[in-house]
């Protein structure tokens, strides 16, 4: 009795994908339908993953151009816009045999991906480093200033020294580290997305939780960018602590937050 669908599609979820070719090949010649759909629809799966690792080769096109370099860091940021909350910044060294598929610019993927990623890159990471600059510090130095002291902090924290840096469009100031500044690199770089993602996820909870302590602004919905009810809020509450006075003087007069404190 050959075996049905569920039983070929159960053989399939066992198996690793190298697996899945030979699998496929032995009902090749079935013609019940419902294993022809199957055959179809897990051969565009095949061609799906074989497309995703031809663009993640693509995307180590930096780290193959200076694989001589031992450990080479992505360097990215998350929050420069918002009206609220820090600014952080990721470096994330990658093994040279980094295997981890669906990297990209954080802004490019679901929610959902970027944490399932956030816990691979670390755990896959050779090392990792986040750095914050909270709003205060925004207010007192600007915000580009403030992005790079998260990065050289984000540097600081790494566990290996590298021996390279690409960076996210920009040059940091007040690192010896050779640096290549790459524009839109966290689309072009699999180290540079990957440090994007973890930068992203860490803010974006830090924003979920300051949610909880001032609820009224959405920040769990718009993580301190300016959407409308946002700036609803604002004008109807004033600005809390973790508000860049800098950014908000278009939306609020007087610099005295929801605390009581000026």
């Amino acid at each position: 009795m050959p075996d049905s669908v569920q039983r070929i599609r159960q053989r399939l979820a066992d198996a690793s994908w190298e697996e899945w070719p030979s699998i496929l090949e032995a009902y090749r010649e079935d013609e019940r339908a419902g294993v022809r759909s199957l055959i179809a629809s897990s051969r565009k799966k095949l061609e799906a993953l074989a497309q995703e690792k031809r663009r993640m080769e693509e995307l180590k096109r930096y780290e193959k151009q200076y694989a001589s370099c031992s450990y080479i860091c992505g360097i990215d940021e998350v929050g420069r816009g918002p009206l609220a909350g820090p600014v952080v910044a990721g470096a994330v060294i990658l093994p040279k045999d980094c295997d981890i598929l669906y990297i990209n610019d954080s802004k490019q993927l679901s929610e959902k991906k970027r944490e399932e990623l956030y816990d691979v890159i670390l755990q896959k990471a050779v090392a990792w480093g986040i750095g914050y600059s909270s709003p205060s510090r925004i207010d007192e130095i600007n915000i580009l200033q403030a992005t790079y002291e998260a990065m050289r902090q984000a540097i600081r924290k790494l566990s290996v020294v590298p021996n390279l840096l690409l960076n996210d469009a920009v040059t940091i100031p007040g690192v010896e580290i050779p640096q290549v500044p790459i524009i839109k690199g966290d689309a072009k770089s699999i180290s540079i997305g990957a440090a994007s993602i973890i930068a992203k996820v860490t803010r974006d909870r830090l924003m979920v939780k300051y949610d909880g302590i001032y609820p009224q602004y959405g920040f769990a919905a718009n993580k301190g960018y300016g959407s409308q009810a946002h700036i609803e809020a604002l004008r109807k509450y004033g600005p809390t602590p973790i508000h860049r006075r800098s950014f908000i003087h278009s939306f609020v007069n007087g610099c005295e937050d929801v605390s009581g404190r000026a």
